[in-house]
């Protein structure tokens, strides 16, 4: 009898797994051993392929291109129509919940987002609230369509589809600084002077974070991906305190389950988390993402867990510069980072496992071709480790 997830009934891996033509990325996520090392990207849909800019061009903006169904559903699979990976990620933006909040979101043409009225004084602060789920629904209509685009004529996806939101601390940073930062002052100051101001923008964006990604769950995603991008900046002691307890007040109040009953998983990346790797795995999830700067092998031993046991699957972690290089190189590295993470689990029940992506984002300058040879490298590298 295979032993299941403690978070996961038979019959939820069942239909999980059951409903995938390709379902080696939502086993490794729940522990089961795979054929191969599954491979998706943070960022796959993007600037560095020019399907994806040419549907940006007819959107007409960034906001354009992710409030429109049609074009977030054309850009998530245009990754997936050059390469054979195991995952499709939504297109859309961390920022979607804090401008749902009335914070007034745009994008300048390579100036990065920007927010119009940011969290700078206590009576802005006292103003938010949760934001009525219906002002995301274009969000939640998008989960549907890609999931409806992604069924084969035999009921199956091809691949999961992952959803995501930032975690309460980085949506925070983006809110107070009201752009992004290079020192984090503003948000830090708050954090420092009135940590009350802080505690309240952080319990209201969890909750927030919380019905949202419960919502992409409902819509059709099934995984689900905090993306806490800026908890690396915090001191040790405040990470505990204002990032890692607001990941997982979410994490406590996410659907294990799908509409049909299937496993859900949910997964964790705090970039430059490497130092609290040890406190993240008490986290009450599947996975957890680490950068380049993290050891799998070490990163295993500490939170990998042992067969049946209560451990993470590891996702990551190659260094995005790495896809610069020639392609013969960038299949030495993949080979080093997949070696790094040891002997894969085979067999029955419970065991470490991985799923490879890069480190952060793909670079806007990747040269497409070099994204097929990493592809290629992780799952040939990685069959030959099972054979």
């Amino acid at each position: 009898m295979t032993t299941t997830h403690p978070m996961h009934t038979t019959d939820a891996l069942d239909t999980a797994f059951s409903r995938l033509q390709n379902d080696t990325f939502m086993r490794a996520c729940l522990r089961h051993a795979t054929p191969y090392t599954p491979l998706w990207l943070m960022r796959q849909a993007g600037r560095y392929l020019p399907e994806y800019r040419a549907t940006r061009a007819k959107a007409g903006s960034f906001m354009g291109l992710a409030t429109n169904r049609d074009y977030a559903t054309e850009v998530t699979l245009q990754p997936l129509e050059r390469y054979p990976l195991d995952a499709a990620i939504l297109f859309s933006d961390i920022l979607t919940v804090p401008d749902a909040m009335g914070l007034g979101l745009s994008f300048a043409l390579g100036e990065g987002p920007r927010f119009a009225h940011p969290l700078r004084d206590e009576a802005a602060v006292n103003q938010l609230e949760v934001p009525d789920m219906e002002k995301l629904r274009y969000v939640f209509d998008a989960v549907s369509s890609i999931r409806k685009a992604l069924t084969q004529a035999d009921g199956k996806s091809r691949v999961p589809l992952i959803g995501f939101s930032g975690s309460p601390w980085t949506l925070a940073c983006y809110m107070v600084e009201g752009a992004g930062s290079d020192d984090y002052r503003l948000v830090k100051t708050m954090l420092y002077s009135r940590p009350d101001l802080m505690h309240r923008i952080l319990a209201i964006n969890a909750d927030s974070v919380a019905a949202y990604l419960n919502a992409q769950i409902d819509a059709g995603a099934q995984a689900v991906m905090v993306f806490d991008s800026w908890g690396g900046v915090l001191a040790d002691g405040a990470f505990q305190t204002f990032s890692l307890a607001y990941t997982a007040r979410v994490l406590s109040q996410l659907k294990r389950q799908g509409p049909q009953g299937q496993a859900i998983a949910r997964i964790v990346f705090t970039k430059g988390g490497g130092p609290w790797l040890q406190e993240m795995g008490s986290l009450d999830c599947d996975v957890l993402g680490l950068d380049w700067t993290v050891n799998l092998g070490a990163a295993r031993a500490a939170v990998g867990g042992v067969a049946n046991g209560p451990g993470k699957a590891l996702q990551g972690n190659i260094d995005p510069n790495v896809l610069f290089a020639p392609p013969a190189h960038i299949a030495a590295e993949v080979a080093r980072v997949l070696d790094s993470f040891g002997t894969p689990h085979k067999g029955p029940g419970l065991g470490p496992t991985h799923i490879f992506n890069l480190g952060h984002g793909i670079s806007q300058h990747t040269p497409p071709e070099h994204v097929a040879a990493l592809v290629e490298a992780v799952h040939g590298h990685s069959r030959s480790m099972r054979a």
